[in-house]
């Protein structure tokens, strides 16, 4: 079999998983007076505490994980509690808007269900100011979707990382075979390319654990998650709690890296007149943080934006209620996905390089 006839039967299989998608979605979506986008995306795209796989919202195929609260003592039960209970309106007493959650039952009970967020129940209700519930709200320690999908993740990673360390344990320095002739290119690009052009010859070796971490993680969930509309998909890349932690860890390691020469230009750069100082020294401090929250936007926008293109395009056959439009919005959906693909590659090097060079700049000796 060619490489062409390969490449045309993975596009013509993933064109039918598509239509698949589609004719399950519009199946259920007859049984609905209005086909709600904005509901769809905002399902596929957020954290939960099902893992939906296929069929329609309530009476499809879904894994239900293990909700974990704690509310003076510990509770913990199956969130089919909540998503098989009592599906319950709410008026805004303000607004007049009506809002729906599931109401626990059984071991989840006196607790309720709204937006994937938990609340405790008052008198057997959740209540609504301005929109927002003000309920109080337990410690929430849950197994979500996001959570697991980052085990897994872990999961495969120690995998792929342990089998290409046995492969080298076991022949030594070698051609490398099967799958680490796959991972010694990119491990080879992180500590050269990445590591050691930005951060300097001599003090580079200590940060490449971190900065293959951070690229493999990055990019072995942004790959997990590029098509959430498939069953099994999670955006976890497209969460900004994982995306502000990993900035976080780039932060700390910038911080206490940092040498004489980092915080003497940061709070008395030499040349610079005291009166310019004054200005100067809050700019860099705020510098010091609006980097890390770089890396957080950039990695969380790029990712979710790509899924809630593809998932906006799928939904113009459901708006328009024709199949016509899958000519149109298929082929579309396929183009982002391919470039989706670039970007997991992209997102995973440009969060380690802007690593790097932030690690590498707290790091640099004094030049005369």
């Amino acid at each position: 079999m060619t490489a062409k006839n390969t490449l045309f039967k993975l596009v013509f299989n993933f064109i039918l998983l598509l239509f698949s998608f589609g004719f399950l979605s519009n199946l259920h979506a007859e049984k609905k007076e209005e086909f709600n986008v904005n509901e769809m995306i905002m399902h596929h795209v957020k954290d939960a505490h099902e893992w939906h796989l296929w069929g329609s919202e309530h009476d499809g195929v879904s894994l239900y994980l293990p909700v974990i609260l704690y509310d003076k003592e510990f509770k913990v039960f199956n969130a089919s509690y909540f998503y098989h209970g009592i599906h319950e309106s709410q008026k805004d007493a303000k607004t007049g808007e009506i809002f729906t959650f599931y109401k626990g039952v059984g071991l989840a009970e006196g607790y309720a269900l709204f937006h994937e967020k938990i609340y405790k129940l008052e008198e057997g209700k959740i209540h609504f100011k301005e929109g927002h519930p003000h309920n109080e709200k337990p410690l929430d320690l849950s197994i979500t979707k996001n959570v697991l999908s980052l085990f897994i993740g872990v999961f495969l990673i120690l995998l792929i990382m342990l089998s290409t360390a046995r492969f080298y344990n076991k022949n030594g320095a070698v051609s490398p075979k099967g799958i680490a002739k796959f991972i010694e290119p990119l491990i080879l690009f992180v500590q050269d390319d990445i590591a050691k052009a930005n951060i300097g010859e001599h003090k580079y070796k200590k940060y490449v654990p971190y900065l293959l971490t951070a690229f493999f993680f990055i990019l072995l969930n942004n790959l997990l998650g590029m098509v959430p509309i498939l069953p099994g998909g999670a955006n976890l890349t497209g969460n900004i709690s994982v995306t502000l932690f990993l900035a976080m860890c780039t932060l700390v390691l910038t911080v206490f890296s940092g040498n004489k020469n980092y915080w003497r230009h940061i709070f008395a750069t030499p040349g610079v007149p005291i009166p310019i100082l004054i200005i100067m020294v809050p700019i860099e401090i705020v510098g010091i943080f609006t980097k890390p929250i770089a890396l957080m936007i950039r990695l969380f926008a790029n990712i979710t934006a790509g899924h809630i293109i593809i998932l906006a395009l799928i939904s113009l056959i459901f708006i328009n209620k024709s199949i016509a439009w899958s000519a149109l919005s298929v082929p579309m959906a396929l183009f982002i996905s391919i470039l989706e693909l670039l970007v997991a590659f992209l997102q995973a090097y440009l969060f380690t390089m802007l690593s790097a060079l932030f690690i590498g700049a707290a790091v640099e000796e004094e030049h005369h």
